[in-house]
């Protein structure tokens, strides 16, 4: 038997995106969003509210960085999304974040988050929230990188958000093979 919940914003996983933006003085802001994901081949969807400081600095600077969060920096993490850069400017230091500005777009790199995508805005709409950004280039720190070159998800140990219980947690082991493990029902 199944139980019904109505309408929610529940799917599992849900990535725990670290947005990070340029103010109009030039000085690095972030912050915690958990409703995104890819909605093309070389784009990041997301949903937030106009009222954040970062939503402003994306939508002046049209760039921003997506960084991954990880379980060594879940409660810096988790600090960004529930203080505002509109009342606390020196947040990321309050945090012990520090940034490095891209190569690629108009937008500060977390140093201590081992991955991020780098976005240039391509639309917002202010009464939905939804945000569609353009993927300019994808980076990770050669720390969480395996042997062969790729980004190894142990390594990265990113948290996903559990919004039915409000937690952070890590995702599990491999139990099986993408594009593979189908076919034997072919």
């Amino acid at each position: 038997m199944r139980k019904n919940f109505g309408p929610k914003p529940w799917t599992y996983p849900q990535p725990v995106f670290i947005l990070a933006s340029y103010d109009e003085n030039g000085k690095a802001n972030a912050m915690n969003a958990a409703w995104g994901g890819i909605s093309d081949t070389y784009e990041l969807s997301l949903c937030i509210s106009a009222g954040h400081k970062t939503t402003k600095n994306i939508l002046a600077r049209k760039a921003f960085t997506v960084s991954m969060a990880d379980a060594a920096h879940m409660t810096a993490c988790d600090y960004v999304g529930i203080v505002s850069g509109n009342d606390v400017p020196d947040k990321l230091k309050r945090a012990g974040l520090h940034t490095t500005h891209s190569e690629f777009v108009d937008a500060p790199l977390i140093d201590e988050l081992p991955m991020a995508v780098e976005c240039r805005l391509l639309s917002y709409d202010s009464e939905s929230g939804h945000l569609v950004a353009e993927i300019v280039n994808v980076n990770a720190d050669e720390r969480v990188l395996g042997p062969d070159g790729k980004i190894d998800p142990e390594r990265l140990d990113p948290i996903t958000f559990d919004p039915v219980n409000n937690t952070y947690r890590r995702l599990g082991q491999i139990v099986g093979n993408a594009f593979k493990d189908g076919a034997q029902l072919k």
